[in-house]
């Protein structure tokens, strides 16, 4: 006996389903009078991309459910509305964890929260204000760092500029600042989360395949040191020519733009001088080893060098100390000196490898030069501030780097 088919006579009978039955409007963000009314035009983007969960559903007259993209749906909004922020309890906790002044309004705190692959509108994402926050922030660690230590070499300079307002440094700060990340972006997500659209997961970081904007980008052209100063980023790093705004992003990116928006924020609303003391209370504040960035290939070639460039007498190594000579752990303390002065000083297993510490001690000592924490920075100058202040008295400016 063969088996009956109900499903075959069911669908005969039922009514096929159209597409206009099946498709709903999402309730999350609806028209109204308020001048910020989420019903947008945005284009083709990865936030805009997402699917309603409905690919694998078949009805009765097996004809399979038409993917629906949820820009196209009536009052989507990839963002929160602007109105939410007022009523959102983690944006007001992190607003006074904080500190910030009280003129930066809840609304603005809550566009900083919202990364540009999340939301794709200008108005509505951090893009700006974190470009205008990046380079207030990279001009005061800078500003600072040249005045702190004037000698220091700009591979290092471009290292600890990085250690202080990387992108990994800017994830730790927004961490500690209790901010978390939302499993995704959408209207109905609280103001308060960071919002973006993260990478899936095996997916490689893109490169640098695209190009840059240096204007020799060729495989044959030698890039040094100068050139990076004129055509790279803050951090000695090349800037791709191509890169899509809107595209998935590392964590530690999304953190970063969004610590720069904040210091943006707080420039637009409160002025220069509460962006300038919320840098140094949160970024300037931490604690870097710079001694610990230097790298020399060829200390001892270095240091006569550099002896030969200030006028000094050729370094000579001589040995302070030793012990255990003929033991199997002997120990050797070596000193360089140019002429009656002491320049460095190390110690080790063998004579050349303490006279190598004794060399990069003297460099260190030499580069690591500085005036003291408390040195004035050409932004003490800037506004008001020139009128209370003694008279600008110009900073050491070093001749640079030994080049061998």
């Amino acid at each position: 006996m063969k088996r009956l088919r109900i499903e075959r006579w069911s669908g005969q009978l039922l009514k096929p389903r159209t597409a206009s039955s099946r498709t709903r409007s999402r309730p999350c963000c609806q028209a109204t009078n308020s001048p910020f009314n989420c019903s947008r035009t945005y284009s083709s983007s990865s936030a805009a991309q997402r699917r309603t969960p409905s690919d694998d559903l078949i009805f009765e007259n097996d004809e399979p459910l038409e993917e629906v993209l949820e820009s196209s749906l009536p009052g989507y909004c990839p963002s929160p509305p602007p109105q939410a922020a007022l009523s959102s309890a983690k944006l007001a906790a992190l607003h006074a964890r904080l500190d910030l002044p009280k003129k930066l309004p809840l609304q603005t705190m809550a566009r900083t929260l919202v990364d540009p692959s999340a939301d794709p509108n200008v108005h509505f994402n951090n893009a700006s204000l974190a470009t205008l926050g990046g380079s207030i922030m990279s001009y005061h660690v800078s500003e600072w760092l040249l005045c702190t230590y004037p000698r220091l070499p700009m591979t290092v300079l471009f290292a600890a500029a990085y250690a202080y307002n990387g992108p990994k440094t800017l994830q730790l700060v927004a961490r500690e600042w209790g901010v978390e990340t939302a499993a995704a972006p959408g209207a109905e997500v609280d103001p308060g989360l960071l919002q973006f659209s993260k990478l899936a997961p095996g997916t490689r970081l893109a490169t640098r395949e695209g190009g840059s904007v240096r204007p020799d980008a060729k495989s044959y052209f030698r890039k040094g040191i100068s050139s990076s100063v004129v055509y790279d980023d803050e951090f000695g790093d090349t800037i791709p020519k191509d890169s899509e705004a809107n595209a998935p992003l590392p964590t530690e990116d999304a953190y970063a733009s969004f610590v720069k928006a904040v210091v943006g924020s707080i420039y637009l609303h409160a002025g220069r001088e509460a962006a300038k003391s919320f840098v140094k209370a949160h970024i300037l504040s931490r604690y870097l080893d710079i001694s610990r960035l230097f790298q020399f290939k060829e200390p001892v070639r270095e240091l006569s060098r550099l002896c030969a460039r200030e006028g000094f007498e050729y370094p000579v190594a001589r040995i302070l100390s030793e012990t255990g000579r003929l033991s199997r752990h002997p120990v050797f303390v070596v000193g360089i000196f140019s002429g009656p002065d002491k320049l460095g000083e190390g110690q080790g297993p063998s004579l050349q490898e303490a006279r190598t510490r004794a060399c990069v001690m003297a460099l260190k000592s030499w580069y690591l030069y500085s005036p003291g924490n408390d040195v004035r920075v050409p932004s003490d100058m800037e506004g008001g501030a020139a009128e209370t202040q003694p008279a600008w008295e110009p900073v050491h400016i070093d001749i640079g780097e030994v080049i061998h």
